[in-house]
């Protein structure tokens, strides 16, 4: 302690840690030019919650029972369109995802969804039981079983737990990752077609493959190790009041982040094939060290930390 000791006047909020001569240095670097992810023009945000998973996350088969239980096309079209496919925190990989065939029954109270436009869902949900799904709290007997409902909401039995006021931002581009993990493992949803589940977390705003580079970068998983929450048993939590902590720099050079993006969609491209992508992370981890101005020494250190 006497050895590593700074000044500190501990005159704000914010977390603190006692750092060697290297951690500091290197922190003092990436803080000088990055921007806290809170200061970014984005939105974080949870991953859906349903208050009973059993009924609201349904696989390939279960959907295309439903739909084709539908009487006319419409019907079928809006049905299809409330059923969407999901990720789980299990699913996401580092640069990527495998989805895993299951669907979320994405009736928000937000939304306002009349149950009766929906006759072959509510046919489903009734199979559950009313009582399973009604959002009071309450406890009742049903054929001599004991029925637990969800928690007390304001929100109607067929609709999902939370309110979901975000649901737009669900439809568009986004980063997604798991608050559980042992790694940096986030990825891209292009093209907006998946919904993120409870176990995960939403990135929406700009320039989404320049974030996804940092965030997966040794830096940010060198740097997180620092200040985020572990679980005891070798993995972090990933949760969104710790990644808005991160420092990312907002790129003035375009020449630079251009050069970055590029190499991120490499990536993105290979692992999409293969599964990973080694020696393109190692450029991309290269570019973003120079970028900082780490030291040998420095970029050493952070690599013996993150493996």
């Amino acid at each position: 302690m006497q050895t590593h000791a700074v000044p500190s006047s501990f005159s704000s909020s914010e977390s603190w840690s006692i750092l060697s001569d290297i951690e500091r240095s290197i922190k003092a670097k990436i803080e000088a030019i990055g921007t806290p992810l809170k200061d970014w023009d984005i939105q974080i945000n949870y991953g859906i919650k349903t208050g009973f998973n059993d009924a609201f996350i349904i696989d390939s088969t279960k959907r295309n029972k439903i739909l084709d239980a539908c009487q006319s096309e419409d019907e079928r079209l809006r049905t299809a369109d409330i059923i969407r496919p999901i990720l789980r925190g299990r699913d996401i990989k580092r640069y990527g995802y495998v989805f895993a065939d299951q669907y979320l029954i994405a009736t928000f109270p937000a939304k306002q969804y009349d149950i009766d436009d929906y006759p072959a869902l509510k046919d489903y949900l009734l199979t559950i039981g009313i009582e399973r799904l009604e959002q009071t709290g309450e406890e009742h007997i049903v054929n001599g079983e004991r029925i637990k409902a969800r928690k007390k909401t304001n929100n109607k039995w067929f609709e999902t737990q939370d309110s979901i006021s975000y649901w737009d931002l669900l439809s568009q581009p986004k980063i997604v990752w798991g608050e559980i993990s042992d790694k940096t493992k986030f990825c891209l949803d292009r093209e907006g077609k998946y919904f993120p589940e409870a176990t995960t977390f939403m990135l929406s705003g700009e320039r989404l493959i320049l974030l996804l580079a940092f965030l997966n970068c040794s830096v940010s998983e060198y740097m997180f190790s620092t200040i985020g929450t572990t679980t005891g048993v070798g993995t972090v939590r990933w949760k969104k009041f710790k990644i808005e902590q991160l420092y990312v720099p907002r790129i003035i050079d375009e020449t630079i982040a251009q050069a970055i993006e590029v190499q991120c969609e490499q990536i993105i491209n290979i692992t999409a094939q293969q599964g990973s992508a080694p020696e393109e992370e190692r450029i991309l981890n290269s570019l973003i060290y120079r970028f900082y101005g780490l030291s040998d020494s420095e970029i050493q250190y952070i690599e013996s930390q993150v493996k």
